[in-house]
């Protein structure tokens, strides 16, 4: 389940992402003076990560909100162990980066 709003809104991202991605290929294709380049390939990671934060947005807001208000143990530990497996993910992530 997406709320409307983050839906709309990833979507445009995915959008710009896939933009951005085909004017790398271009400088690429044109053999573009490398930290131009390099430059638009940062811009690509930071349009990702604006993407992850709103997806992420969306999951904190819908599934983890349920799985913790549900009052049911199972429920509850599962959404933690999701939080944290997403922590160590973007640990992992900035880490090698």
């Amino acid at each position: 389940m997406m709320i409307k709003d983050i839906k709309r809104r990833a979507l445009h991202r995915t959008k710009i992402l896939q933009g951005q991605l085909k004017g790398i290929e271009k400088m690429i294709d044109n053999e573009d003076y490398c930290k131009g380049i390099i430059i638009q390939s940062l811009a690509v990671q930071k349009s990702l990560s604006s993407l992850n934060k709103l997806i992420l947005e969306n999951h904190l807001k819908t599934h983890i909100k349920d799985k913790l208000t549900s009052g049911e143990d199972e429920q509850e530990t599962a959404a933690i162990k999701e939080l944290l497996d997403l922590y160590e993910l973007s640990n992992i992530r900035v880490n090698h980066n």
